[in-house]
């Protein structure tokens, strides 16, 4: 099991100010004042260990929100790797080079043996936009099937089926939105909420088969974590994908979130409604920080797709890229950062259920594993976005990293690199039970 703390951060001498215009207003010039940022006022990080950072004033921050670097930012084992093949050479994929075959190997052997292709792209979004293409060619379909509140990618296919954040383009016509059943929020029989859910995907169905766009595909979040973790019936992905499946759709699960072991149950998270996806899709932490994703699937589906388009990515899965996700998959393995993921993750969820019964305003415990959060009420039971927002900010001054997720804004989100321990868990939760009592 991975150790449940993480090294100090060395070097901390802060950098030199620069002279001029301050590094915010040098990004607003060249980037603009809509390139997003994490606060208000924003941090200048320059170092990370492990689950630690240190912004430019030498001020060190525990990470509980930053699951791009997976495996511990820095990781000593993925920085190594990163350096040697770097040093070495770094190609088109359209040549010949071991790493990206090696890679691909290890990767699809984490899946279940008929997803067994994999095709290496540089982002999420790149990721999911490929899974749809795919899924058109191999279907004649068009259609597609999101959740009512959910984000897969910035390219403008996703952009018109994004239904979490705020985006010019409306929703497309060939795209459906349904709404996620929640046990947590329910008070009825699971079996009754599972039918009204699955009812609610075959009127879509139904509805984009009338308009003519016959369904391409469900593309769904396992963990439905932009929607602020919910908890549906066991039975309802199933049913859904079946829904989808007999008009003709594939299920793409877009694990850019939920992957690599981070709910300490299954190393993906669809894993854990007992359903295989036609497609499966990567991002994130595949490279700990550095550009790579991927696209998993059936040779079958692979096969009709790429005989009938020149598809290739110039830098997909490159040498160096590849090197890096061999080494993050090694990592995972040698420090059972899943395991260690089931036991922190375990650990956590009895401390915050503690939590709630000290707070009136903590609602519910979310999430599972090392992706983990919770939701927030007011006195008369409405979801609290101002307590929550406040929180977030309150834990930065305390120098912890979290965020917020739902549609109201009203569900801290809490997602460390996996090699976040006991430790911080204890020091995470119990500066969460202090603020609470004073906000």
């Amino acid at each position: 099991m991975a150790s449940e703390t993480a090294g100090s951060i060395q070097d901390p001498t802060p950098a030199a100010p620069a002279a001029g215009p301050s590094l915010i207003e040098r990004r607003h010039r060249v980037l603009g004042h809509h390139s997003p940022m994490f606060f208000d006022e924003p941090l200048e990080l320059v170092r990370g260990r492990g689950v630690w950072v240190e912004d430019a004033a030498g001020r060190r921050y525990l990470d509980a929100y930053n699951n791009v670097p997976h495996v511990g930012h820095c990781h000593p084992h993925v920085v190594e790797a990163l350096v040697r093949q770097a040093e070495a050479i770094n190609i088109n994929t359209r040549y010949l080079h071991e790493a990206p075959v090696a890679y691909a190997e290890r990767l699809v052997a984490t899946f279940a043996p008929e997803l067994s292709v994999a095709m290496l792209v540089c982002t999420g979004t790149e990721a999911n936009e490929l899974a749809l293409r795919m899924a058109r060619f191999v279907t004649g379909g068009r259609g597609l099937i999101v959740t009512s509140f959910s984000y897969h990618g910035n390219s403008l296919s996703l952009a018109e089926a994004t239904t979490g954040l705020s985006a010019p383009e409306a929703l497309a016509p060939h795209v459906r939105a349904i709404d996620i059943p929640d046990l947590a929020s329910w008070t009825g029989e699971p079996a009754a909420l599972q039918r009204l859910a699955a009812d609610r995907v075959g009127a879509a169905v139904d509805s984009l088969v009338a308009a003519g766009f016959p369904p391409a595909a469900i593309l769904i979040d396992p963990l439905f974590s932009t929607e602020g973790l919910l908890e549906p019936p066991a039975g309802f992905v199933a049913e859904a994908v079946a829904r989808v499946r007999a008009a003709g759709g594939l299920y793409i699960a877009d694990e850019v979130q939920s992957g690599l072991g981070r709910t300490g149950a299954h190393m993906w998270g669809h894993e854990a409604w007992g359903v295989t996806p036609d497609i499966v899709t990567m991002g994130k932490s595949l490279g700990n920080g550095h550009p790579l994703a991927a696209a998993v699937t059936r040779p079958e589906i692979l096969e009709r797709f790429a005989s009938r388009a020149l598809y290739f990515n110039t830098y997909g899965g490159n040498p160096v890229s590849a090197a890096v996700g061999t080494a993050v998959l090694e990592v995972i393995a040698a420090e059972g950062l899943v395991e260690h993921a089931a036991a922190v993750g375990a650990h956590v969820r009895r401390e915050l259920e503690a939590l709630r019964d000290r707070h009136d305003a903590v609602a519910r415990v979310r999430g599972a594993g090392l992706f983990f959060g919770i939701e927030l009420v007011d006195a008369e039971g409405r979801p609290d976005a101002g307590l929550t927002a406040g929180l977030v900010d309150a834990m930065r001054r305390e120098g912890i990293l979290i965020s917020r997720i739902g549609p109201t804004g009203n569900v801290l989100k809490m997602r460390p690199p996996m090699p976040f321990g006991r430790p911080e868990a204890d020091r995470l939760v119990s500066t969460l039970d202090h603020l609470l009592g004073t906000l």
